[in-house]
């Protein structure tokens, strides 16, 4: 029986511990906008805390750099295509469909898939990673990474003043402005055009859902992030201070964590990550679990598929994790990022070729301190973090004591 399971008398202590380390950065750090001084300088914090209170030597911090402008700056991209969609429909519906298609093809690749398109045309940054591993006692045969991002969002205006479902809705009423000039253009050249004029005239209610596009975020407001995400990177910080609190090394299974820079401007840290060590952790079994958002406890979730819907997770990673919140007795559904829902890093860390899944807690449909100011220090829930840390103390145990070898993974 593995070892760790002792970790589990002591998930009060470490909540406290948690929510006492996420509360001192959003008090007394700068800002963590993605490439800033204040991620700069958490990720330098808890890399000191993993040397000083985790006991570990293998703590690496590495730069990468980046455009952490070209995630929403591809909404003035958009704004302006969308625009042009309309007004050339006016002048060649040829015209407009090239926008339109540009428009929705930037859209679909820049901000649902993640591809940097045009990262290009804004200023580079430096972000960090820090990555630390706890050794094991004898060979080693598997190894565990806990994933958590370090930087926290700009405010998203409309999920604040309003609610999740109006600044979906926005989003869903842009595209469908695009797509019904497209629909239009296609009508004229097909010899419609007693009536398609009329039509595009009408459809110039659009324009002030794109000119909101670029006013979807909030530059000036970047939110202190207690649960998005510093809950995610204390939840590996605070395995790792218990192990090493209770003297505690696995005999065959590393334990480690990934502090990611970067997560809100397209997972930029996580792919950095991926790119450094594609090669270098394919020794032995490699499993990455992501935790992102953990603060409901309702909302516990596998997401068995992320990036938008469009990309599957591990499959075994995802019902090891299932098997651990059961025994733990903790509740935990399976579910997904549904479109419109973003991503997490994982989706990287997967398209990296590294084993990944992604755990959350929140409710897909935006709560209100989802990427606003409330997400802060005083919004933190202690249920929702310490069955998290159970779940996934049962897991790493679950791994320990041989999964693998059971054929689970």
């Amino acid at each position: 029986m593995s070892k760790a399971r002792s970790l589990l008398l002591c998930s009060k202590t470490a909540t406290e511990y948690m929510i006492r380390e996420i509360t001192h950065i959003c008090k007394h750090m700068k800002k963590r906008a993605p490439g800033s001084e204040g991620e700069k300088e958490a990720a330098a914090y808890m890399a000191k805390t993993l040397r000083n209170e985790c006991g570990l030597n293998q703590v690496r911090s590495e730069s990468f750099s980046e455009h952490p402008g070209a995630f929403y700056g591809y909404l003035y991209f958009s704004c302006v295509l969308d625009i042009l969609t309309c007004a050339l429909f006016f002048v060649g519906p040829w015209f407009s469909i090239a926008a339109g298609i540009l428009s929705l093809l930037l859209f679909i690749l820049q901000f649902v898939l993640y591809f940097e398109i045009i990262d290009c045309f804004f200023p580079k940054k430096d972000s960090v990673n820090v990555t630390a591993i706890r050794p094991c006692s004898g060979e080693v045969k598997q190894r565990i990474f806990i994933n958590g991002h370090i930087d926290a969002a700009w405010e998203w205006p409309l999920n604040y003043y309003f609610n999740g479902v109006v600044f979906e809705a926005h989003g869903v009423v842009a595209v469908l402005g695009v797509v019904y000039y497209i629909v239009l253009s296609i009508c004229t050249l097909a010899g419609a055009e007693k009536w398609t004029l009329t039509a595009g005239l009408i459809g110039i209610i659009f324009v002030p859902a794109w000119i909101g596009l670029c006013f979807l975020r909030n530059k000036k407001m970047v939110v202190d992030g207690a649960n998005d995400n510093l809950t995610g990177c204390y939840l590996g910080i605070s395995v790792l201070k218990e192990l090493e609190e209770q003297g505690i090394t696995l005999e065959n299974t590393e334990i480690g964590v990934i502090l990611t820079g970067s997560e809100e401007c397209g997972l930029r840290g996580a792919k950095a990550w991926s790119k450094a060590h594609k090669d270098d952790y394919s020794d032995v079994p490699t499993y990455i679990y992501v935790f992102d958002t953990i603060h409901d406890p309702e909302f516990l979730m596998v997401n068995k598929i992320d990036l938008n819907g469009t990309l599957k997770s591990d499959p075994g990673l995802s019902e090891l994790f299932l098997k651990g919140a059961e025994e733990a007795g903790v509740p935990c559904k399976s579910g997904w990022v549904p479109p419109m829902g973003g991503s997490t890093d994982s989706s990287a860390f997967t398209k990296g070729g590294f084993r990944s899944v992604a755990i959350t807690g929140l409710n897909h449909k935006l709560e209100d301190y989802y990427h606003t100011r409330k997400d802060s220090y005083d919004n933190l829930n202690a249920e929702g973090i310490e069955n998290c840390y159970k779940a996934l103390v049962h897991t790493i145990c679950l791994i320990d004591d041989g999964a693998g070898d059971e054929g689970q993974l």
